[in-house]
């Protein structure tokens, strides 16, 4: 029972270079950052190239994870734009800090 208290969720928008936003929610952001680079799930990120991490934060509590993810997709672009801005006003791809390979077979 002690592993799940210790558990994270991240919150995120994605976007690309025409900067199209995309929100999710997951449990493992770097797993989930390898799949939308990868296109390994066929959606609406691997269709239109949405793949760069914009904004993400993070949370203890899956509950407020989904609850915050559908506040966040329910608000207009401009809400969401003023969020990445806060704290990326350069939109840079925040996932290439961390070091990592996303390269499928890598």
């Amino acid at each position: 029972m002690a592993a799940m208290k210790d558990r994270q969720y991240y919150v995120y928008i994605l976007t690309n270079a025409t900067r199209t936003l995309y929100v999710g929610v997951t449990n493992d952001l770097e797993r989930r950052m390898y799949e939308h680079k990868n296109k390994i799930v066929p959606s609406f990120t691997s269709k239109y190239n949405v793949s760069w991490l914009a904004y993400y934060e993070q949370t203890s509590d899956v509950e407020s994870a989904i609850e915050r993810e559908k506040e966040i997709k329910g608000w207009r672009r401009s809400k969401k734009v003023a969020l990445i801005e806060s704290s990326n006003p350069r939109w840079k791809d925040l996932s290439l800090d961390w070091g990592f390979d996303f390269r499928q077979g890598s």
